[in-house]
């Protein structure tokens, strides 16, 4: 009987001290804040019974755009002076539409009973239309779609709540630029642009793109008209044909003495020739605008086509890469034989380089890109 005793305590010490070990280890515990606040009995009062509620009901407050609110804490469970404070700073600092949105949060409370009565005012500096009108998105894919949607449209700003972005500022830039070479038909002048990140770090974010157009917005939406009409004439004579990709690729390479101008980069004193526009409609494009020419040319066909940027013989060029019955192949309307398509071997031999452009002021990185849609996500 002693030595079952004996043995039953050894187990329980086992038992307890494991436990302890257990205890000891570092964990967490996440609680997503609610997405509808409780409502109290007036249905412009909200309730909270814990901190995450309480953070819950301040954020709904300013996704409401409300300027003031009043929030019961009914068996609050917390010291509320402290919480309130620390509930109003954090969607104020760290919540992605507080940091984007508001300028400061107020408080202050009053106990009656055994509840109390917090009275929450809120300044903005974003309008409500600003606040309503944020496109919620994932991920670096969907920076990149909803720009080349906003370059579409040459708006002046784009505001995006964006989940599972680490990014910064440069990641937003690259996206830009990106967007950019994905839509020929907009591309009539890099735009400058800002990016703002609120807050600075976290995986959920709110991004704001300002963005500034060479020429007035209203005046580059008719030249991208103009634009699209040109590539769809030029079109006309393979609309009604039947080949397979490779052969429609290389009947439209065939038509572009008929409907391109190429030109030689221009002189620092001349004006950019680096656009679809210039190459379909101007006087003539250089490397680059033959690239978004061509590219806005398949797309109408509906081939798979993007432009690459990289560099030939050391020097920064434009072509285009295209994905053909699964096949990558290599064009580039600056050649003599631009009528060849070449696999990405013959191409390399020719002094053709996708690991690397020369370094420039902006940038002394070495980097290739291939701006197309369909381009995995830069995480």
């Amino acid at each position: 009987m002693k030595k079952r005793t004996a043995a039953l305590i050894l187990a329980l010490c086992l038992l307890l001290s494991g436990c302890a070990v257990l205890l000891d280890r570092p964990y967490v515990v996440v609680e997503p804040h609610a997405e509808h606040p409780v409502i109290g009995e007036d249905p412009s009062t909200l309730r909270a019974g814990n901190y995450s509620e309480l953070v819950s009901a301040v954020l709904y407050l300013v996704s409401q755009c409300m300027e003031e609110g009043v929030i019961q804490l009914v068996n609050y469970e917390g010291d509320v002076g402290t919480d309130l404070n620390a509930a109003c700073l954090e969607v104020a600092a760290e919540d992605p539409l507080g940091a984007y949105a508001v300028e400061f949060i107020k408080n202050n409370y009053t106990r009656i009973l055994s509840t109390y009565e917090a009275s929450i005012t809120i300044s903005y500096r974003r309008t409500p239309e600003q606040i309503h009108s944020l496109v919620n998105v994932t991920g670096t894919t969907g920076i990149r779609r909803e720009m080349g949607d906003a370059l579409m449209d040459f708006l002046p700003e784009l505001a995006l709540r964006v989940g599972y972005f680490t990014g910064d500022e440069d990641t937003i830039a690259e996206l830009v630029r990106q967007a950019y070479y994905d839509t020929p038909a907009a591309a009539l002048g890099m735009p400058e642009f800002t990016a703002y990140l609120y807050p600075d770090q976290g995986s959920q974010r709110v991004v704001e793109i300002i963005l500034t157009y060479p020429q007035e917005p209203e005046a580059l939406r008719r030249k991208s008209a103009e634009l699209v009409d040109a590539a769809g004439s030029a079109l006309i004579p393979l609309s009604s044909q039947l080949f397979s990709q490779r052969r429609q690729a290389e009947q439209l390479l065939e038509l572009l003495p008929e409907v391109i101008r190429w030109s030689s980069a221009p002189s620092k004193e001349e004006t950019s020739r680096n656009t679809a526009w210039d190459a379909l409609v101007g006087g003539g494009a250089d490397h680059e605008g033959l690239a978004l020419a061509f590219c806005l040319l398949c797309g109408q066909l509906g081939l798979d086509c993007a432009v690459t940027e990289g560099t030939l013989d050391g020097e920064l060029h434009f072509w285009n890469t295209l994905i053909l019955n699964g096949e990558e192949l290599q064009a580039d309307l600056t050649r003599e034989d631009y009528t060849r398509l070449w696999d990405s071997g013959e191409f390399a031999a020719l002094g053709y380089d996708w690991s690397g452009r020369p370094e420039t002021a902006e940038s002394s990185e070495p980097e290739r890109q291939t701006y197309h849609p369909a381009e995995v996500e830069l995480y």
